[in-house]
């Protein structure tokens, strides 16, 4: 692939991905009122945001079974998940809490902490 067609290439990925955010709200500017709408801005964001803790959590083995060698431990796992907690319960920034747990995370399991 020469390096006009990676170019072309990445700017139509760029433009489809641009189109599939902003087509939505283009397409229910006049419906911003309508009852779904509204109950869908409320209520989806904490939903997604759950799909992505169970999603997050999926492989959380606990100690005990890191112990008998069944898998990976979930202390890395476990702490970084309170660090996110406790931090957006503090400050109310997703973005904050998002960064500072997963550099949780990635710096102890970087450190060994997860025994395998």
């Amino acid at each position: 692939m020469s390096a006009i067609e990676l170019g072309i290439f990445i700017a139509v990925c760029a433009v489809a991905t641009l189109a599939t955010r902003l087509l939505p709200f283009v397409a229910l500017a006049r419906q911003a009122d309508h009852p779904l709408i509204l109950h869908l801005g409320r209520y989806l964001p904490p939903a997604i945001m759950l799909i992505l803790v169970i999603y997050a959590l999926r492989d959380f083995r606990p100690l005990i079974q890191a112990e008998l060698n069944v898998g990976p431990n979930g202390l890395p796992m476990l702490v970084a998940s309170l660090v996110v907690a406790t931090l957006h319960l503090w400050r109310r920034n997703a973005l904050l809490s998002i960064m500072v747990g997963t550099g949780a995370y990635m710096l102890m399991v970087q450190l060994g902490w997860a025994v395998a």
